[in-house]
């Protein structure tokens, strides 16, 4: 069985968030959501509900605060789902 892709899937989470200076095909693993993809604090509670409602998972504020970069948004989804 083939692993999820959770990058893909996060990208797809992330894109619809970026404001329009920011291109999607320029976010890497190490992208800091506020600083480099320019995602805004009330956007960054919304990718999070999105991160939620597609991996029926529960993000606690700790998480919130660790999610820094798409690489750290990655780990925390990996450990909630158990595939750390």
């Amino acid at each position: 069985m083939n692993k999820p892709d959770h990058y893909k899937e996060l990208l797809e989470i992330i894109t619809p968030y970026l404001p329009p200076d920011v291109n999607a095909a320029s976010i890497e693993a190490d992208s800091h959501l506020i600083n480099d993809l320019n995602i805004n604090s009330s956007h960054l509670v919304d990718v999070v509900l999105d991160v939620e409602d597609r991996y029926d998972i529960r993000m606690e504020d700790t998480d919130m605060q660790q999610m820094q970069t798409v690489s750290d948004a990655l780990q925390i989804i990996r450990k909630k789902l158990g595939s750390a």
